[in-house]
């Protein structure tokens, strides 16, 4: 017996010319649950069923791809998480964060807090599902790989670790069918009060390494980073750890 699974797919932008595209990531989501599920893998995307770009999802081998007409500055959580709560799959998958849009990253948790589901972020791999758990590989940095057992069903988002994307082909991205379902238009009264502007990487402190030989140098650049100014806080009321982690947000310049 397959397991089900869906994978939630948006649409993307390319970093140069800012046309649309499939979302690299939401195609490594779609890639991933071609090699669970196969042909019964269901993608689902909630926004307009006119957009060009996701036919490019479909050229990847889909039949079909369920569109939930959503338009512009609708918020799309309600209309997910009703649609997936009737579905019950047992694995949904998906990027980490849009590459249009608001693009806060913040869908996959509040859709995991609305079904009560377990979330894994950083997804890799899918090893394993077996008697209502699923063992899988998440992704850390530098490289490391933490394998975690998870109950059924849950919610990931997916990595860049994660098995690369096929091709789209032209031909099953024109024969697939794009099934449109309305839904309630609920508007996102927090988007329409914000303000989008483009999102600017931090820049990051370079290490100077200095190491003799190649093994010294490869220790160098696969050792876990030691931070010397961390604070364990221990023993504190929810006034004061709130207080601490307000201090260090206003250092970082998180908030302001």
């Amino acid at each position: 017996m397959s397991t089900q699974v869906i994978s939630l797919v948006s649409i993307g932008a390319h970093p140069t010319s800012g046309r649309p595209r499939r979302a690299e990531q939401d195609a490594r989501a779609v890639e991933l649950g071609l090699q669970l599920a196969g042909k019964d893998l269901q993608v689902l995307h909630a926004g307009d069923v006119a957009e060009p770009a996701l036919r490019a999802y479909l050229g990847m081998g889909l039949d079909e791809l369920h569109v939930l007409e959503n338009p512009m500055g609708a918020d799309a959580l309600p209309a997910l998480t009703d649609y997936l709560r009737d579905a019950g799959p047992q694995v949904v998958l998906t990027g980490s964060q849009a590459e249009t849009g608001e693009g806060s990253g913040m869908l996959p948790f509040l859709l995991a807090e609305k079904l009560g589901w377990p979330l894994v972020v950083g997804l890799a791999q899918v090893e394993s599902i077996n008697d209502g758990a699923a063992l899988v590989l998440q992704a850390l940095p530098r490289g490391q790989r933490r394998r975690l057992k998870v109950r059924l069903p849950f919610l990931a988002t997916v990595d860049n670790a994660a098995p690369k994307p096929r091709q789209s082909a032209y031909g099953p991205a024109r024969r697939g069918v794009l099934h449109a379902e309305e839904v309630e238009v609920i508007d996102d009264a927090l988007l329409a009060v914000a303000t989008l502007q483009p999102a600017k990487p931090r820049p990051k402190r370079l290490k100077v390494i200095k190491a003799k030989s190649g093994a010294d140098r490869m220790k160098a650049a696969t050792a876990k980073a030691s931070g010397g100014g961390g604070q364990v806080l221990k023993g504190l009321s929810p006034q004061a750890g709130a207080e601490a982690i307000l201090k260090l947000l206003v250092e970082e310049g998180v908030v302001r």
